[in-house]
């Protein structure tokens, strides 16, 4: 069994279809979205499409609540509110509903995903450190997690201390626990101009960061 996990896709059509070629060329049996399908660019409409066409496991990102409110979102700027209107404008009365109606965390075939944080998912925190990892492991139910909401593709360890770093791939070990960001499609953070996802191989317990370029 090999999961590829998405996410903060953020409208961007192209690095979608990308990124999905590439989960076929490397027989994928499962896929999962860690939230962020909207928002930065402009194709929302398609992107909710393809994800909701393909019914996989979902949960819920920052811009995806946004965007999916009847209200707009308090503590955020004009310039990103502007967009947040016009992206709730492209989307179905369906396709806000779907999205309103998505989990914050969800737990799989022996691991779990959230966008932001387990401790306080709907809060949209962001684990950049140790320190924030830190609390994540007490609230992590499984050996491993993974996570987006940051853009920038790193792996933190607890045994008997919490590390950190990045990765491109690594096996999990027994008697650990694994909190991973897996990058972003299509609205990277990291210094590199490229597609980010995941592919978590359950069978030889490795996971593998892929970087796919977009221009």
């Amino acid at each position: 069994m090999k999961y590829a996990l998405l996410a903060d896709i953020h409208a961007n059509l192209k690095a979608l279809e990308i990124v999905l070629e590439d989960v076929r060329a490397h027989d994928c049996t499962h896929v999962a979205c860690l939230g962020d399908l909207v928002g930065y660019n402009r194709q929302p409409k398609e992107c909710v499409d393809v994800i909701r066409s393909m019914s996989i496991p979902c949960v819920k990102g920052n811009f995806d609540e946004y965007c999916c409110m009847e209200t707009r979102p308090e503590g955020l700027n004009p310039k990103a509110l502007e967009h947040i209107q016009w992206t709730h404008d492209q989307l179905t009365v369906e396709d806000r509903a779907w999205m309103c109606g998505l989990p914050y965390v969800e737990l799989l075939h022996g691991f779990s995903i959230v966008h932001s944080t387990l401790n306080e998912p709907r809060r949209w925190a962001y684990v950049f450190d140790r320190v924030s990892a830190r609390f994540q492991f007490d609230h992590q139910t499984t050996p491993v997690c993974f996570f987006g909401h940051t853009h920038v593709p790193v792996a933190f360890v607890r045994d008997t201390a919490v590390r950190g770093g990045s990765y491109t791939k690594f096996k999990i070990e027994p008697n650990r626990k694994y909190f991973v960001n897996v990058g972003s499609v299509g609205h990277p953070r990291d210094g590199q101009r490229k597609a980010t996802y995941v592919i978590y191989d359950l069978d030889q317990q490795l996971i593998e960061l892929r970087r796919l370029e977009i221009s």
